[in-house]
């Protein structure tokens, strides 16, 4: 008996295919077990025989996600699970992640260590692996159909392996769904946790090729939207979980060193979720949404009892916080009243240029062009630390038997904006302002002759979009301690600038809420940590966002609507014989 398809791999070809991956992925996942190199200056010392280190391990991880998602093919008993919506395409995900990490960690040595004469066997046997592996996936088939199902014998022994033809999947209790979701979560911190504390760029080059992989693997295999059908089903508690493992991180610290780096994250995608309002729910392209961060930023320095400043007052923290959003919010509505009754491009323009005129406004009040309020170009300094009920943020405290950290202070209470600003992002969204952004959005023609005031409604968005900026850059100025107008430019290869903040949004999925937490996570991290490039940082930017445009323009985190409308093929899925016409089912019907 055989079965109609379009796959032609021949049944024999299936198994045998597998079996070569699996062995490649064994033998790579072995080989960083050895040295790779004589010599310690690489970093991350690859010389030490039964004790992977450093991009050993991230080889080490790869390979043996790739042999699990191998394995699971053959239907293994217990291995089923990883594999719910197909098989072979993760597999060949995670053998490319392999291959890229061991050819990036190959070509590393050589350059570093003048040429491939220094790298040690187990390099080389890795390499080969690698290599193995990604070429045999590539053997497997495409879906799961065959062009026979006349069982082979090496079927038949891996058919007495294989776990019974499962029905309808067994519903597991609630206890143990809800201990996936909590186990998901303490992943998810460990892998951030990890990538942050990378210590050198080598490292982190790494971690980026193989997580990209292994993520999107994950998605491939089904077992993402299997966990995000859980959190949906339990989503209070994928609440809970996801706030205690982004409070947890400061805990997993011994140093400062890298928590700055988590406290910037978190204001540039506070930000990045603001603009998300105006550019994701309401369609307006703000290239200028930078200026709403400095004014949040200016009004707490001002207000902080620096000596710097020119008023002289000292607000208690939540005032300072009230009145930076509050001028925030003013300058919104100012701003955006006379320019809002623009479309499209001439929007964009006229944001962008409000952005260069604040930025070269706070550089020229400084008593000579100007009055004197921001001290010009040399900007506001010596920003003291808040004072919140006596809890001083600039000193160290020690937290159920962990000393946290200055920077941990300022992560924490930045965690609780963040917060805030998802709260009011959700509840805005599902409202019926939020329905008003969307049908602006999608046609403000239509949503006009519907009833609804265009320009009342984008004007909202805008507010409430730089008042939450704003929330954001009263914070940031303590946590620098410092503001200049430098900090808020149109573009450069430090974020959070316009041009960064408009690609968090874009990169990580206009209208969702993890998106842009996502999309400015990587657009803040990545910079930071290959500052070694330089120059390049824009180069290797702009390759990658051209990269997503091609394959991904919806963003890494899409909403339903994004995904039809930029995958929308035009035709219906239907069967063949349907399309011939009435001649194909008048022959069916006389048969």
């Amino acid at each position: 008996m055989t079965t109609k398809t379009n796959q032609t791999t021949p049944v024999l070809a299936i198994p045998a295919a597998r079996a070569i991956t699996a062995a490649g992925a064994a033998l790579t996942l072995a080989s960083t077990f050895l040295a790779w190199t004589w010599t310690a200056e690489f970093p991350g010392d690859l010389t030490v025989t039964g004790y992977p280190g450093g991009l050993q391990v991230l080889t080490l991880v790869g390979a043996a996600i790739t042999l699990l998602f191998t394995l699971s093919g053959f239907g293994i008993k217990g291995l089923g699970w990883l594999t719910p919506g197909g098989t072979n395409s993760p597999v060949r995900l995670a053998a490319l992640g392999v291959l890229g990490t061991m050819g990036f960690t190959f070509a590393a040595i050589a350059i570093e260590l003048g040429g491939i004469v220094n790298l040690e066997p187990g390099a080389w046997i890795g390499l080969v692996g690698a290599i193995i592996t990604v070429a045999a996936s590539l053997g497997l088939p495409h879906d799961q159909d065959i062009t026979d199902t006349t069982p082979t014998p090496l079927e038949r022994f891996l058919n007495s392996l294989r776990a019974p033809a499962p029905g309808r999947p067994k519903e597991l209790p609630s206890w143990a769904e809800i201990l996936i979701i909590v186990a998901a979560f303490g992943i998810g911190l460990y892998v951030v946790t990890y990538g942050i504390d990378t210590e050198y760029p080598e490292l982190f080059v790494g971690y980026m090729i193989i997580s990209g992989f292994a993520v999107t693997a994950l998605f491939k295999a089904g077992l993402m939207a299997r966990l995000s059908a859980l959190t949906t089903k339990y989503r209070t508690i994928a609440v809970a979980a996801a706030f205690v493992a982004a409070a947890a991180f400061p805990f997993t610290q011994t140093t400062d060193q890298f928590t700055l780096i988590a406290v910037n994250i978190l204001i540039f995608a506070t930000v990045a979720l603001g603009l998300n309002i105006v550019v994701g729910l309401a369609g307006l392209l703000d290239l200028g949404y930078v200026a709403f961060l400095g004014v949040g930023a200016y009004t707490a320095a001002l207000v902080s009892g620096t000596t710097a400043s020119a008023f002289g007052v000292q607000f208690p923290f939540w005032a300072s916080v009230l009145t930076g959003a509050a001028v925030s919010l003013i300058f919104g509505v100012v701003i955006g009243a006379p320019t809002l009754r623009l479309r499209g491009d001439y929007l964009a323009i006229v944001t962008l240029g409000f952005g260069e005129i604040f930025r070269i406004a706070v550089g020229n009040l400084d008593g000579v062009s100007g009055p004197q309020i921001t001290n010009g170009p040399n900007g506001v300094p010596n920003i003291p630390d808040l004072n919140f009920f006596g809890y001083n943020f600039g000193e160290s405290h020690t937290v159920l038997g962990f000393e946290l950290g200055s920077y941990a202070n300022y992560y924490l209470l930045m965690l609780l904006a963040m917060i805030l600003v998802v709260l009011v992002f959700s509840r805005a969204g599902s409202s019926r302002i939020g329905r008003a952004w969307v049908a602006i959005r999608e046609d403000e023609t239509a949503a006009t002759a519907m009833g609804i005031n265009g320009f009342r409604v984008k004007l909202i968005a805008f507010a409430l979009g730089a008042t939450l900026a704003g929330i954001a850059g009263t914070v940031q100025a303590h946590v620098q301690s410092t503001v200049v107008p430098e900090m808020y430019v149109f573009a450069g290869p430090v974020p959070p600038n316009s041009a960064f903040l408009l690609a968090a949004v874009i990169l990580g999925g206009m209208g969702t809420i993890s998106g842009p937490l996502i999309g400015a996570t990587l657009l803040y991290m990545i910079p930071a940590k290959l500052q070694f490039l330089q120059d390049y940082q824009l180069l290797g930017f702009g390759l990658a966002l051209i990269l997503l445009m091609r394959f991904r323009p919806e963003g890494l985190i899409a909403n339903r609507r994004a995904k039809l409308e930029y995958h929308e093929t035009g035709q219906l899925d239907v069967p063949d014989e349907t399309l011939t016409g009435t001649t194909s089912g008048t022959t069916k019907a006389g048969a």
